[in-house]
């Protein structure tokens, strides 16, 4: 395994036990067998380290929204999926690895390189079955850009880290029930030109 996979794989492993406040460069270096000097080689400091576990943790989402966008589906159900996926990874994250879903929220509030890269990239995604979907007439947006900015607004509840974490306590089924109407109506909004 290369020295930087290992790495990573000890910080998401300690900052999963500990939480950011707690682990160290020092202690990561231990735990791989070799000096925090080593480390460096690698990561400029402590804060590095944490933005490429949570930057891992981001591409792997993004690339099972990205099978979602390849799928021979039609974009509809696609979007359908897509957002659904989009709002389930981001409850999972908070469910199964509360730290490290701190420290997206805390990238995420101060806008990190890491975050608008990541937002670059969900935005290609999104426009890409947006684009399929007005080539194949199952959408027909007035505006592409005010219809993107439809999707993304009408979901924000449901794939913002910080407004997931506000909704922690509410019952699962019910943030189904309201993500899955808010689903009917951009699809209906996309399908009748009505954005």
């Amino acid at each position: 395994m290369p020295v930087e996979t290992r790495l990573l794989s000890i910080a998401a492993d300690q900052l999963r036990r500990q939480g950011p406040k707690h682990i160290t460069v020092v202690g990561i270096a231990d735990a791989a067998g070799m000096t925090h000097a080593n480390v460096y080689r690698y990561f400029a400091n402590k804060a590095a380290l944490v933005d490429a576990v949570a930057g891992q943790w981001l591409r792997g989402m993004e690339a099972t929204i990205a099978d979602i966008a390849d799928s021979p589906d039609p974009a509809d159900d696609k979007l359908e999926r897509l957002i659904q996926a989009w709002a389930r990874i981001h409850r999972d994250l908070l469910k199964e690895d509360r730290h490290l879903f701190d420290v997206y929220c805390s990238a995420t509030e101060t806008s990190r390189p890491l975050i608008r890269k990541h937002r670059s990239r969900m935005r290609l995604l999104i426009d890409r079955v947006l684009d399929e979907g007005i080539a194949t007439a199952k959408f027909d947006p007035r505006d592409r850009e005010k219809a993107h900015a439809f999707v993304t607004d009408s979901v924000y509840r449901f794939i913002n880290p910080l407004t997931v974490r506000l909704d922690a306590d509410v019952p699962e089924d019910i943030l189904d029930q309201r993500l899955a109407t808010m689903i009917r109506v951009i699809l209906r909004a996309l399908a009748n030109g009505s954005v």
